[in-house]
């Protein structure tokens, strides 16, 4: 099983209380959203390094080799942290990329095709557009995926704006799948914390071109953050219109009898 995406389930399902008048033995980390950095697999040398703060790193297939020594240099450098692939379309053999050690992958529902996905022991992680309707959000949490990241024009925006932020809210009121969303560096702890409050569970951020120490910047700012209260995924239901029985008329021939 996937071990981000583990993480991912417990963070979007709250934190157990304990039952009965006994202090709880178990002592939980502080929850915190999940942070998964973007990075390119070129210098394994220096990955441990440049990904420092973050809880899991994924790899775009399109800048692996995977005749190359680099992924195994990755595993061994990363050995504590999980790593995925960011698959594209026409890229190398997934399956043997995962053979490396990879512990999820993440891919678009536009365009992979469904032969592409292999794999019960790794996480899937499904990309899709701000675009979908109710009825394919919906239809999404019978898929057999781990969870969800919105993508697309976020990869590139500078700032997250209110509708952003909207549609999140639209995302994780219908989804009961764990939320992922792509966002600027440049965002500080109040949007966050909106980010958190909402419903999102994960954040996406490209390590490539971003200033140095970010990451560990962002660690920071997010293990600071107040936990919100769980969000009941799934839960939101039609309302239907109250149609109220009209009352009985009696008629003259009944009440003579």
């Amino acid at each position: 099983m996937s071990k981000f995406i583990d993480k991912l389930k417990h963070l979007s399902q709250g934190i157990p209380e304990s039952i009965g008048f006994r202090p709880s033995q178990l002592t939980l980390p502080k929850p915190r959203i999940q942070l998964l950095a973007v990075l390119s697999p070129e210098q394994p040398g220096r990955i441990a390094e440049i990904v420092a703060g973050a809880d899991a790193v994924v790899f775009p297939t399109a800048q692996i080799n995977p005749k190359s020594s680099n992924l195994t240099k990755i595993a061994r450098a990363l050995v504590s942290i999980p790593w995925g692939i960011g698959y594209e379309s026409g890229q190398p053999d997934v399956a043997e990329l995962i053979k490396t050690g990879g512990d999820f992958i993440v891919f678009s529902a536009a365009e992979t095709p469904l032969t592409t996905v292999v794999g019960d022991n790794i996480g899937q992680i499904l990309e899709v557009e701000t675009s979908l309707n109710e009825g394919l959000l919906r239809a999404v949490n019978e898929l057999p995926i781990d969870a969800v990241l919105i993508a697309g024009e976020l990869k590139t925006v500078d700032a997250i704006t209110w509708q952003h932020l909207m549609l999140f809210q639209r995302f994780a009121d219908l989804l009961t799948k764990p939320l992922l969303v792509s966002i600027p560096p440049s965002v500080d702890a109040s949007v966050l914390q909106a980010l958190w409050e909402t419903g999102v569970n994960g954040l996406v951020i490209s390590a490539v071109g971003s200033p140095k120490g970010k990451i560990k910047e962002l660690r920071k700012i997010i293990d600071s953050l107040t936990f919100p209260v769980p969000h009941r995924r799934g839960k939101i239901e039609p309302i239907l219109p109250r149609i109220s029985a009209e009352p009985s008329q009696i008629t003259a021939e009944e009440e003579e009898e």
